[in-house]
């Protein structure tokens, strides 16, 4: 089951990992420019753009730096939601998309565990989010040099283990609600809600007192706030993250070996 879920994504995770490595190399080609422009890009030049627009990109304080600049254009917003956009859509191939197609009802009338089935597709999942994360990290790592922005590759190492581990856990969370439901639209919803909420939650939600406490259940909250590409690994937020993947994953064994597969 592992083997055929990675063959039967092979041609997706292609289109995925050169979409992703694309999107990194054209931005992050720019930054040579940026750096030379420190009066247009530079803090106070930031400073102009409004509030809650700051917010929303991490605050916009630090532009000219190579940290600075990988935080705001590559780690903050656009890159983590590509890595959860590829993950839910591989979540949702796993058991809701197979459910609702018809093929699934054939695959649980073989001689094979639904618990290991389930097992099987959130290993191929994270196998196959593993392969997009490596090979977009050589292009992060390749390109930063290249232009100089004097990150270390533990830094940019951190970064990326972080985007892995949020993409990983609302992938889970997909294929949780598809095992469940054996929906993918209604799975897909979920994520949606929940990365769209927890984002607004750690930005706009630093500034409004009545939300700023939901931070503990966005995981935004986890893979960010360590700062990983300023002080390195935080071991603590990232375990947070590994704990709920594990969590989900083993909720989705239960939810699916406990429910009638529909046609």
């Amino acid at each position: 089951m592992l083997a055929k879920s990675l063959r039967d994504n092979r041609r997706a995770l292609a289109w995925w990992t050169i979409g992703i490595s694309a999107f990194m190399a054209v931005y992050l080609s720019v930054f040579a420019t940026v750096r030379q422009e420190p009066e247009t890009y530079g803090t106070m030049a930031m400073n102009k753009f409004p509030g809650p627009l700051r917010d929303l990109m991490g605050g916009l304080t630090d532009f000219v730096s190579g940290a600075g600049y990988l935080q705001s254009v590559v780690y903050q917003l656009f890159v983590p939601m590509l890595f959860i956009v590829c993950a839910t859509l591989l979540a949702n191939r796993a058991i809701a998309q197979p459910e609702e197609s018809g093929t699934l009802e054939l695959v649980v009338t073989l001689p094979v565990d639904r618990r290991r089935l389930v097992l099987e597709r959130f290993a191929a999942l994270a196998l196959a989010l593993l392969a997009v994360a490596v090979v977009t990290l050589a292009v992060a790592w390749t390109i930063s040099v290249a232009v100089d922005m004097g990150v270390p590759f533990d830094r940019i190492l951190a970064a990326h283990t972080g985007v892995y581990l949020l993409g990983l856990l609302f992938g889970t969370v997909a294929l949780t609600v598809g095992a469940a439901t054996g929906r993918k639209m209604v799975a897909s919803a979920v994520v949606g809600v929940w990365v769209v909420a927890g984002y607004v939650v750690v930005t706009i939600g630093r500034s409004v007192d009545a939300i700023a406490w939901l931070k503990w259940v966005s995981p935004f909250h986890y893979y960010a706030d360590g700062r990983p590409l300023y002080e390195g690994l935080p071991v603590g937020d990232y375990l947070v993250l590994l704990g709920a993947t594990a969590v989900l994953a083993l909720t989705a064994v239960l939810a699916f070996d406990r429910r009638d597969v529909g046609v």
